[in-house]
């Protein structure tokens, strides 16, 4: 190796290491600290100014310098300091290409924008969306963001991403990979769900042109939507449910579950709901999904209320009005912690999570003969295709009922 000369090895030297036309280029300048500081040098062609020394026009070339904080090794001597080096130039190349289709693709001519600064890192990117979405799915979101920094974090080719990953390191094997840990670690349509909402960023990001390619496209999680995957409580294990009684149980949480279980409830929508949803008058339960709500025109629903229901709803305290919440509930984490609690003292052995509530209203039913459409209606479905999963449960059922009669043994 060519030894340095004495300019080279002095503080502020700069070179170029890109050749050639490329724009930008390559460089570096050393720094007071034995460092080579790595900068791309933008070129804008020539304009005419007006040098005040001379009074008159000069042509100037128009240039413009961009630190990209990655520093080489100056005089590296030996054979990791150069492959750190070789290392660092191949991060840097990378960026200089990437920056010069930018300019290639820049529809008003050879010229960096300034005005939007790109995005270094997904997961921070992923985070500030949340942090400014709006909608019910906002917890749903967070999952989806969790389970891919723990997807991430432990694949073996991919634990490099866990803390820092740009969007164009998204690539659809990524992808791939992403929805086979999903579908390896989630029960019942969690995995769908889950990639979902991962995508709903993903399209954001294309959308705002914070990522250039969609990696998503062509990859999905197909999932039989008429198998009912969760745990139901039949009418016996409710009543079983209904008569424990824990004194120390949020007794809030304990009616909007019976609730739900009695009317078929959503938790976003039991939590949301007041006492002017309820028409005392006519035993009636009237309310907006908010699942559906400015989506489907079929999304108001209405429940009759016998006189238990009504009792157990009440009416609004001292101080209260109409317009008060009837259950203050506490978030659907600490929900779902004292529904869980509440299963399982009760002694049944199933796997029952608020939606099960859901799930255990349509499925008891229409085990007592309501019609398929009276169930649609009361869930607040807009035609039966959601609603005929619950049907399968039920022939399911009334196989297994069948099937626990003792075995006939017939003599020929």
């Amino acid at each position: 190796m060519a030894t340095k000369t004495k300019k080279e090895n002095t503080p502020g030297y700069k070179y170029l290491i890109s050749k050639g036309t490329e724009n930008p280029k390559l460089g570096a300048k050393l720094t007071k600290d034995g460092k080579e500081s790595l900068f791309l040098e933008y070129y804008f062609g020539y304009s005419n100014v007006y040098d005040e020394a001379k009074g008159t026009m000069v042509v100037k070339k128009e240039r413009r310098r961009e630190q990209l904080k990655l520093y080489l090794i100056h005089n590296p001597r030996t054979p990791e300091e150069r492959k750190k080096n070789a290392e660092t130039l191949k991060v840097a190349e990378k960026i200089r290409y990437e920056k010069a289709q930018v300019m290639l693709e820049d529809s008003e001519g050879y010229r960096v924008k300034n005005d939007k600064k790109k995005v270094t890192n997904f997961l921070t990117y992923f985070k500030d969306y949340i942090k400014h979405y709006t909608k019910k799915d906002k917890r749903m979101i967070e999952m989806a963001l969790n389970r891919f920094k723990a997807f991430l974090a432990q694949h073996p080719g991919y634990k490099k991403y866990s803390r820092v990953i740009r969007p164009e390191q998204i690539d659809k094997d990524m992808i791939i990979a992403f929805t086979e840990y999903l579908q390896a670690h989630s029960k019942g349509e969690g995995a769908k769900s889950c990639y979902q909402r991962f995508k709903k960023v993903i399209n954001y990001a294309v959308e705002h042109e914070d990522m250039k390619k969609n990696p998503c496209i062509g990859v999905t999680i197909k999932v039989d939507d008429q198998i009912l995957r969760k745990d139901i409580l039949s009418t016996e294990e409710m009543q079983q449910l209904i008569s424990y009684h824990d004194p120390k149980q949020n007794n809030d949480i304990r009616r909007a579950f019976i609730l739900s279980l009695y009317c078929g409830l959503r938790f976003c929508d039991v939590k949301d709901l007041t006492y002017a949803n309820v028409d005392y008058a006519n035993h009636l339960l009237q309310f907006e999904q908010n699942k559906t709500k400015g989506h489907s025109v079929n999304s108001g629903v209405v429940i009759p209320l016998n006189k238990d229901l009504i009792n157990l709803i009440g009416k609004p305290a001292k101080g209260e009005d109409k317009n008060s919440l009837i259950f203050k509930l506490p978030s659907y984490e600490m929900c779902s912690k004292s529904v869980k609690r509440w299963v399982e003292s009760a002694g049944i052995e199933k796997h029952i999570t608020w939606h099960c509530a859901r799930h255990s209203f349509a499925v008891n039913i229409l085990n007592n003969g309501a019609n398929i459409k009276t169930v649609a209606s009361l869930l607040g479905h807009s035609g039966l295709k959601h609603t005929e999963k619950y049907t399968r449960a039920v022939d399911s059922l009334k196989a297994d009922a069948i099937n626990s009669l003792p075995k006939l043994n017939l003599k020929k």
